[in-house]
C-alpha cells in the first residue's frame, strides 16, 4: 500500500466519517422513539392500533433496506413528496431500526411478571402509571443488549445510503478510488475507520449495560 496515498486520503475519509456518525445517531434516537411507541401500541388492547403497528413491523422487517431507501428517495417524488438525500437516507434508517426495536421493547415488556402490573394496579395505581413506574424502567434495562446490537447494524447500514449520493464513508471511499485507482487501499483504510467506529460504540452500549445489570443487581 501506498502510504502517500493513505495520508493524501485520510482527511477526506475522516470527514465523511462525521457524516456516517451522524446518520447513525441521528436514525437510532428517532427509532428508538418510534420503536417505544411501536411496541405500545401493539400490546395495546385497540385491535385497530395493534394491527397497524403489527403491519408496519412486518413490512420494514420483511423487505430490505436498500429496497426502502430507492421506495422513500426514488418512489416518493412520484406521489409528491420530496427529500434531500441526508433526510430521505435517515428516514429510511429510523424506520428500519424502529421495527426492530420496537420487537425488542415488545418482548422485553411481556417478559416483566404480570404480576407485578396487578399488584401496582392494587396499590391504586393506574395502568399508565404502573406501565411507567414499575413495567418500563424494567423492561428497558432487559431490551439494552438487543438495542446495542441493532445500533451497531445500523452504523454499518448507513453504507447502504451511499446510493443516495450522501457522501459518508463508503460514498467517500468510491469517489477517492476513481481518483487515486487505488480500491485496495481505500477499502481497507475504510474498513479500519468503520472497525474503530464500531469499537468505539460498542464499549460504550458495553458500560451502559453493565451500570444497568448493576442498578437491577442493587435493585434486587
Amino acid at each position: 500500500m501506498d502510504l502517500s496515498i493513505i495520508i493524501e486520503s485520510l482527511p477526506a475519509l475522516l470527514h465523511a466519517t462525521l457524516m456516517t456518525i451522524f446518520l447513525a445517531v441521528v436514525s437510532i434516537l428517532i427509532a428508538l422513539v418510534l420503536g417505544f411507541f411501536t411496541a405500545l401500541a401493539r400490546i395495546s388492547n385497540l385491535k385497530p392500533l395493534a394491527k397497524l403497528a403489527a403491519f408496519y413491523v412486518s413490512i420494514f422487517r420483511g423487505t430490505p433496506l436498500l429496497v426502502q431507501v430507492f421506495v422513500i428517495y426514488y418512489g416518493l417524488p412520484q406521489i409528491g413528496i420530496e427529500m434531500e438525500p441526508i433526510p430521505s437516507g435517515i428516514l429510511a434508517l429510523s424506520l428500519n431500526a424502529g421495527a426492530y426495536l420496537s420487537e425488542s421493547f415488545r418482548a422485553s415488556i411481556l417478559s416483566i411478571d404480570k404480576g407485578q402490573m396487578e399488584a401496582s394496579v392494587s396499590l391504586g395505581m393506574t395502568y399508565g402509571q404502573a406501565l411507567k413506574r414499575i413495567i418500563l424502567p424494567q423492561s428497558l434495562r432487559i431490551a439494552i443488549p438487543t438495542m446495542s446490537n441493532t445500533f451497531i447494524i445500523l452504523i454499518k447500514d448507513t453504507s447502504l445510503i451511499s446510493v443516495i449520493t450522501v457522501t459518508e464513508l463508503l460514498q467517500m471511499s468510491s469517489l477517492l478510488i476513481a481518483k487515486t485507482f487505488e480500491p485496495l487501499t481505500i477499502y481497507l483504510l475504510a474498513a479500519v475507520l468503520y472497525w474503530i467506529i464500531i469499537a468505539f460504540f460498542s464499549n460504550l452500549l458495553d458500560k451502559l449495560e453493565k451500570r444497568s445489570s448493576q442498578h437491577i443487581t442493587l435493585g434486587n
